[in-house]
């Protein structure tokens, strides 16, 4: 199964991680398929990175988020496009416009 994790890189006590994308039986630093964001806890500013195009491409491939990278996810705002972008095309395909609704109520 592929995974999207947290890879730890940087100093002693100065983490600093890499989100990617890796088979979920690789060590944690081990080998790995794309790197598709970081994050840096100890930073207030621009702590986190994500290319929103790929993280959206491998979770249509299937690929799993862990927990932390889950709402590392939410707080860059991908999981929330992805869940409007998968609603508006579903009310679009049942929606009916306005004025057909105006016009079948006087018939």
């Amino acid at each position: 199964m592929v995974k999207i994790r947290l890879r730890r890189v940087g100093r002693k006590n100065a983490p600093f991680y890499r989100i990617l994308v890796a088979d979920s039986q690789s060590p944690r630093d081990g080998k790995f398929i794309e790197i598709i964001g970081q994050y840096a806890p100890r930073k207030s500013e621009g702590s986190l990175q994500v290319d929103e195009a790929r993280a959206n491409h491998w979770l249509d491939q299937g690929a799993q988020p862990t927990d932390t990278v889950r709402s590392l996810l939410r707080r860059a705002g991908v999981l929330k496009k992805r869940h409007e972008q998968r609603l508006g095309i579903e009310r679009k395909s049942t929606a009916v416009p306005v004025g057909d609704k105006a016009d079948e109520a006087t018939a």
